[in-house]
């Protein structure tokens, strides 16, 4: 894999972590405009992969929900692809060109739906317009959270929280047994996953006024706060302190 641009002294900075909060806030901003649209969850696989089994027999909509987990899966790949393709080539990888697609995809979400593309907003449930507007949206995550973890060294996942609430409750654990670094390591690893919790929920909740406001428009609201994410963090020359030259973390290093 190509080399990360952040590593721990940028991701735990004050520079920074604005943007990973600002990502989670903008990933449960889709999860919730994605279940007001149709009563499905889309940021994370978990949930679409329970729906496919529960529809065991139903084969049509098994296909369906199987063509969207498919779309998260394409999504990640088309980032990876994106990066290091450029690097295989001994290019700079481009880490800001996946996140600006991702926010052209809620943008073109955003308008499809506006101009009538996905039907009324909310007005059905497991349609074919309503698999369209997920495939899209998971295919917008699967890239998010994708470009994300591979530009921190597998490091910083945005879209769900499982991971990010599990590692909370062990860096809380660790820091009763630890002190001096060790302690204060944990303690902003923890204050990191709380964070990100926060801001996913945050997300959530300010999507429910901006969708009665606006129905499809309201998509442009976790666009434009991914492009806010990107121009802090992800432009190197710009938005980096200085390019680290360790190579990326291995799974075993992993932060959240």
């Amino acid at each position: 894999m190509s080399v990360a641009l952040h590593t721990p002294p940028t991701i735990f900075s004050m520079r920074h972590v604005p943007s990973w909060l600002l990502l989670a806030l903008a990933g449960g901003a889709v999860n919730a405009g994605a279940f007001m649209a149709c009563q499905r969850f889309v940021t994370h696989v978990t949930g679409l992969t329970t729906q496919l089994g529960m529809d065991i027999g139903l084969w049509s909509l098994m296909a369906e929900y199987g063509v969207v987990v498919l779309c998260f899966i394409a999504g990640a790949g088309a980032s990876v692809l994106a990066l290091e393709g450029r690097h295989q080539r001994g290019k700079e990888p481009l880490h800001a060109v996946p996140l600006v697609l991702v926010s052209f995809v809620l943008a073109g979400v955003a308008v499809a739906g506006h101009v009538g593309t996905f039907g009324p907003f909310g007005a059905s449930v497991e349609q074919p317009t309503d698999f369209l507007l997920l495939s899209l949206l998971s295919f917008a995550m699967g890239l998010q959270n994708a470009t994300v973890a591979t530009s921190t060294g597998m490091a910083i996942r945005t879209t769900h929280m499982t991971g990010p609430a599990t590692d909370l409750g062990v860096h809380l654990a660790t820091s009763f047994f630890t002190e001096g670094e060790a302690r204060r390591n944990a303690l902003r690893g923890a204050a990191l996953r709380g964070g990100k919790i926060i801001a996913f929920a945050t997300g959530g909740a300010l999507m429910v006024p901006v969708v009665h406001a606006g129905g499809y428009l309201a998509f442009l609201f976790p666009g434009m706060t991914i492009v806010a994410a990107t121009a802090l963090s992800f432009i190197p020359g710009f938005s980096v302190e200085a390019r680290p030259s360790p190579p990326a973390l291995s799974r075993n290093h992993r932060i959240a």
